[in-house]
């Protein structure tokens, strides 16, 4: 989560449509993470959800894996990016189709109360407002519809962001990330029922750092601020930083740390409370209040 206007939104789109075709080859640790929830859809398996939306659905892996688990689910895959959602049709069979969406997670052209299962991996990091993302899964969920999703968190590159700090960068040229406590507080506010999340830190190691920064480009996960620094900054900058970075080598490797926050909620019945400006706000159809004549 993020203040609105951080990311530059037209440049996240340009970076993860390039990394498209060798996205599924490259992310391995967005590949990890991606199985390890869902693998938790089995909380699922007593109910299977007829229409499924995977937000920031990439080449669509998770999709192909969703539609395999439930055939006769509708699934979904959104992205901002169309070149990733050409890669979606690999992962299934063509029996199987999955209807791809491309489009902002903020503004979901998707039905009030019409999905019964949300999925998102490592995409909501990248949105501008997490809580309009937020009240949008809400719009769009079904009472007792569940959300699941990843996220990275302010510790992920703390190695890097350090090495750019020691190198006499006030603002490291990495995208900013929201703590565990900001997504519990934005869950709560959207009116999600029974939150749980949990966090857990992944460490990749490199031979090199340019091999870290390499990967970064071709996943498309570089710098997206909207107020970043244009230009190169120099390669002083850039030795500068490498050298810090190296001081930080063990064994011959140097480590990099990614911080996964995952979190589980329900979407609450309609007119349930969300929070707004520290109040309880509740919304009801007007056909839903009583009149007196």
């Amino acid at each position: 989560m993020s203040d609105a206007g951080v990311f530059d939104q037209p440049r996240l789109r340009r970076n993860f449509g390039r990394a498209a075709r060798r996205y599924a080859e490259v992310a391995v640790l967005q590949r990890e993470v991606e199985s390890r929830l869902i693998e938790q859809l089995a909380v699922l398996e007593a109910k299977v959800p007829a229409r499924i939306l995977d937000v920031g659905a990439g080449p669509g892996r998770a999709c192909g894996a969703m539609k395999k688990r439930w055939p006769k689910s509708e699934v979904i895959a959104l992205d901002l990016a169309l070149p990733m959602l050409r890669e979606v049709p690999k992962q299934t069979r063509f029996w199987r189709p999955i209807r791809r969406v491309c489009a902002d997670a903020t503004r979901l052209p998707i039905a009030d109360g019409s999905v019964d299962l949300i999925f998102s991996s490592l995409c909501l990091q990248w949105v501008p407002d997490l809580p309009v993302a937020l009240a949008e899964f809400r719009r769009v969920l079904r009472e007792d519809g569940l959300l699941l999703f990843t996220s990275f968190g302010p510790d992920t590159l703390v190695e890097l962001r350090e090495a750019y700090v020691a190198a006499g960068e006030r603002e490291p040229p990495l995208s900013p990330f929201a703590p565990i406590q900001a997504i519990g507080d934005a869950l709560l506010a959207a009116g999600f029922r029974n939150p749980v999340l949990d966090r857990d830190a992944f460490t990749l190691t490199y031979a090199e750092p340019m091999t870290l920064l390499r990967e970064l480009r071709a996943i498309g996960a570089g710098d997206a601020r909207a107020q970043r620094p244009r230009g190169l900054g120099g390669k002083g900058r850039q030795a500068r930083m490498l050298a810090a970075y190296e001081q930080l080598r063990r064994d011959g490797v140097l480590p990099s740390t990614w911080e996964v926050i995952t979190a589980m909620a329900w979407a609450p019945a309609p007119g349930a409370a969300r929070r707004e400006s520290g109040m309880d706000v509740a919304v009801f159809p007007v056909d839903r209040i009583p009149r007196r004549f």
